[in-house]
């Protein structure tokens, strides 16, 4: 994929105030962010606070740095001379911090629930974990696996010995050739994914109807997953922590404008290079924007007690051993951006998923 315009190369970027501009203005402080995975709707937010002015109003120039493929955006922003900010799932963080020590910290819960599902044919006949016993399961790695690892484990069910892991790539093909059993997806993806395809048998889109969907929310093992983290190193250096608030309001803002303006933020997910087309970028835009929204505490604010239930689930599934303790987390930050925000809705109580109609292949 070619660099968007909004992105820089990282040795080029430091969280220190460029060069003053020829107006005469204030220097911008330049900043990274590390996206989870490709640019696509999953970080409207992000692009929109590029196109509307929001991170240049706040005296920002933020370039943001693609995930997918092998990138571990956990590990990224771990780096001492990593990226200043990083878009990742809340699990995968505390697995590091107890496996590597990283002092990623989260400083901000944009997701207030998960969007992972399992899907299989409805033919399979499997609607529950305990399904999943003698079953090929898609699971993706880099930690994205966490949860449905966590929710058959619940069920009494370990990798091995009772399924059979499949290493999936982020993406519907396995499950579509029927090499699984099971796939992993996101509500927001993968599952629109296999809904913009032709079944050969029909030739019309598969539909719902041909699929069981599995949404771990509703077994007990989803976790908190976007979230803005820091490594509290950096936040600790003199002016970070303006510099963190002033990041994370222009962001609140952009995801606010993405709720109030889909079709917009559709454009400048598009203009970041999105791989998928339009079609399924509204798909995915629509379903985030019901995971981020209603935010009861304002957008961006941590529910102490999904925090805690990610934290106790992923000791139950033995990925770590002990609490993370009150380092992992602060709400501060988030409190002091939206405490800037006062002209406009930070919490979104009315938001209303809209219908939306996939296209074939998403375009």
């Amino acid at each position: 994929m070619s660099p968007a315009p909004s992105q820089a190369p990282a040795s080029d970027l430091a969280a220190e105030p460029s060069a003053a501009s020829a107006s005469g203005g204030p220097a911008l402080t330049k900043v990274r962010l590390q996206l989870q995975w490709y640019p696509q709707a999953q970080f409207a937010g992000y692009f929109a606070a590029i196109e509307q002015g929001y991170y240049a109003a706040e005296n920002l120039e933020v370039a943001w740095l693609p995930g997918g493929g092998a990138i571990a955006p956990q590990s990224v922003g771990s780096q001492p001379d990593g990226p200043e900010f990083t878009i990742a799932w809340q699990p995968k963080v505390l697995v590091a911090r107890s496996a590597d020590g990283s002092q990623l910290v989260n400083i901000a819960q944009v997701f207030q629930r998960s969007g992972t599902l399992t899907l299989s044919w409805k033919d399979s006949k499997i609607t529950k974990p305990t399904d999943f016993a003698g079953k090929k399961v898609g699971l993706w790695g880099l930690g994205n696996e966490l949860e449905v690892v966590a929710g058959l484990k619940k069920s009494g069910l370990e990798p091995g010995t009772d399924y059979t892991p499949v290493s999936q790539d982020f993406d519907m093909a396995l499950l579509l050739s029927r090499q699984v059993d099971v796939a992993e997806s996101m509500i927001y993806d993968g599952y629109a994914q296999i809904l913009e395809t032709t079944d050969p048998g029909s030739g019309q889109l598969f539909q719902p109807t041909d699929l069981d969907a599995i949404n771990w929310n509703d077994e007990g093992s989803a976790m908190l997953q976007d979230a803005v983290f820091a490594r509290s190193g950096w936040l600790a250096q003199p002016g970070n922590q303006d510099v963190a608030t002033r990041f994370l309001r222009a962001s609140f803002e952009g995801w606010i404008y993405c709720r109030d303006n889909p079709a917009d933020c559709i454009q400048f997910t598009l203009k970041a290079g999105a791989r998928l087309g339009a079609g399924h970028q509204a798909w995915m835009l629509n379903e985030v924007n019901a995971l981020i929204w209603p935010s009861p505490g304002g957008i961006g604010i941590l529910d102490q007690s999904a925090y805690r239930h990610t934290v106790e689930t992923v000791i139950a599934a033995g990925m770590i051993s002990a609490d993370p303790g009150p380092d992992a987390t602060r709400t501060d930050l988030a409190q002091a951006a939206l405490a800037g925000i006062t002209d406009a809705d930070t919490k979104g109580a009315s938001f209303v998923k809209s219908t939306i109609d996939l296209t074939p292949t998403g375009n």
